[in-house]
C-alpha cells in the first residue's frame, strides 16, 4: 500500500540511522546492508518515529527549508516501504 500524507512511517525494527565518523556522514544500517544518506534524507529519518504523520514530517522539514516537501518526503519514504526499511505504523 502506497504512503500517503497520512501515513505514519516508523523505520523497520533492525534498521537504524547512524553517524559515520570517517565519512562524516549519516548512513542507514539494516542487516543486508547499509545506505549512505544525504542531510535531507538523514532529517527525514529521524523525524520518522511511528507518531509523527508525512504531513507532520514535512511541515517541520517545510519549515527548516522554507518550502513545501510533502510530495517529496511522500515520495522518498515510499522509496524506502519499497526496499522494506520503512513501514507505514
Amino acid at each position: 500500500m502506497p504512503l500517503t500524507p497520512v501515513s505514519v512511517p516508523t523505520l523497520w525494527r533492525l534498521a537504524r540511522v547512524a553517524f559515520n565518523p570517517v565519512r562524516q556522514q549519516s548512513v542507514l544500517l539494516y542487516p543486508e546492508g547499509a545506505m549512505l544518506l544525504n542531510d535531507t534524507g538523514a532529517a527525514n529519518l529521524e523525524l520518522c518515529d511511528g507518531r509523527r504523520s508525512i504531513r507532520e514530517i514535512a511541515t517541520i522539514l517545510g519549515e527548516r527549508y522554507g518550502c513545501d516537501v510533502v510530495d517529496d518526503v511522500t515520495e522518498y519514504l515510499s522509496q524506502l516501504v519499497e526496499k522494506e526499511l520503512i513501514r507505514d505504523g
